[in-house]
């Protein structure tokens, strides 16, 4: 399968995103917010949900960034222990001032990560790797799976 791709202009596209992005595992220590770049960064370990269901399961390692970042703010995640895993959900976005609004990254167990835009502007890119994972994601689990 091809290298993924993804641009997000507006809520619609964000929520495409959304999609391929459920269940992606990610460390603490890869995520960055870049406040001089305005610019809010993370390597994942997404879940390939293109591959059908008689597939082996299988993760590929994402990255992903919003541009014209003004503030980011993180609920529920130890940011010192750069080592932890979390499950990503989910990314909501709700517009305050159209275009400007908050994504939020929604996390297993509670964490959450807001990132205030002044426009969605957010670029998924698959960076290469594949490898099997142990099973497919099931949802009602709240554990992740180890990377």
């Amino acid at each position: 399968m091809d290298l993924l791709k993804l641009v997000a202009l507006d809520r619609d596209d964000l929520t495409v995103i959304s999609m391929h992005l459920q269940d992606a595992i990610v460390r603490v220590g890869d995520i960055a917010y870049l406040p001089k770049e305005r610019c809010f960064a993370i390597v994942a370990r997404r879940f390939d949900w293109e591959a059908g269901p008689d597939q082996p399961p299988q993760r590929r390692l994402t990255g992903m960034h919003f541009q014209q970042v003004k503030a980011v703010r993180v609920r529920g995640i130890d940011q010192t222990n750069r080592d932890a895993v979390l499950n990503l959900l989910a990314i909501s976005f709700e517009e305050k001032d159209p275009p400007s609004g908050t994504a939020t990254l929604i996390f297993a167990e509670g964490g959450a990560i807001q990132v205030d835009v002044d426009c969605i502007e957010m670029q998924m890119k698959d960076l290469g790797p594949v490898w099997a994972a142990e099973s497919r994601p099931a949802h009602g689990e709240t554990s992740a799976e180890p990377i």
